[in-house]
């Protein structure tokens, strides 16, 4: 559980930059949670903390869940579109960092002409890209739902241990078959101890 939630953590770091690059910020509030979640859990496991791998076995199934939708965004299903605003909260016109950095993308700026538009402004062309970005951001989300599965499945496997010996846990003179059914001894023996040295 410690080394898979250590890769979780590197590979949330990874997508939390690309995310910044791109100044997507649902997707940069997502990771910002999943890193603090995978901290929770990755504590938990070191110290044996049931609740916290609970909170993080939990907010797996909700991490999935956003990783289903950002699929299902960049596939363009059921009426998304990847151009809407949706993962910059309407605020900026940025898009995913893979558009113009893409792996093969050469990327060509080309300045308006027409008189009255401001300087600044530009349209960027991107060709001969080797995988579309839809598809960089697709690969990053299937490898997230991958880990967050076996995750899962190990945060499941860690809390049944910690409760397996939670349970078998004995108090001193807690539960145990002598110590409540036998009636206290009255009388103690005790025994002088002689002293070391004389």
């Amino acid at each position: 559980m410690f080394f898979l939630c250590v890769f979780l953590q590197l590979a949330a770091l990874e997508r939390q930059i690309f995310d910044f690059l791109g100044f997507q910020w649902a997707p940069i509030l997502g990771n910002f949670l999943q890193i603090i979640v995978v901290i929770l859990g990755l504590f938990g496991t070191i110290q044996f903390r049931p609740r916290y791998i609970v909170v993080y076995a939990v907010w797996t199934a909700l991490w999935v869940t956003w990783n289903v939708f950002i699929i299902c965004f960049y596939l363009e299903v059921g009426g998304l579109s990847k151009e809407t605003d949706l993962m910059t909260f309407n605020i900026s016109m940025h898009r995913s960092w893979w558009r113009e950095h893409g792996p093969g993308c050469i990327r060509r700026v080309v300045r308006p002409s027409a008189p009255g538009i401001v300087e600044d402004y530009s349209y960027v062309s991107v060709t001969g890209c080797i995988i579309d970005f839809q598809y960089l951001e697709v690969i990053h989300s299937a490898i997230q739902i991958l880990l967050s599965l076996i995750g899962f499945v190990y945060a499941c496997y860690v809390i049944s241990i910690f409760m397996e010996e939670e349970d078998s846990f004995d108090f001193i003179g807690g539960l145990d078959s002598y110590s409540y059914r036998q009636p206290p001894q009255e009388h103690v023996e005790l025994k002088p101890v002689k002293p070391v040295g004389k």
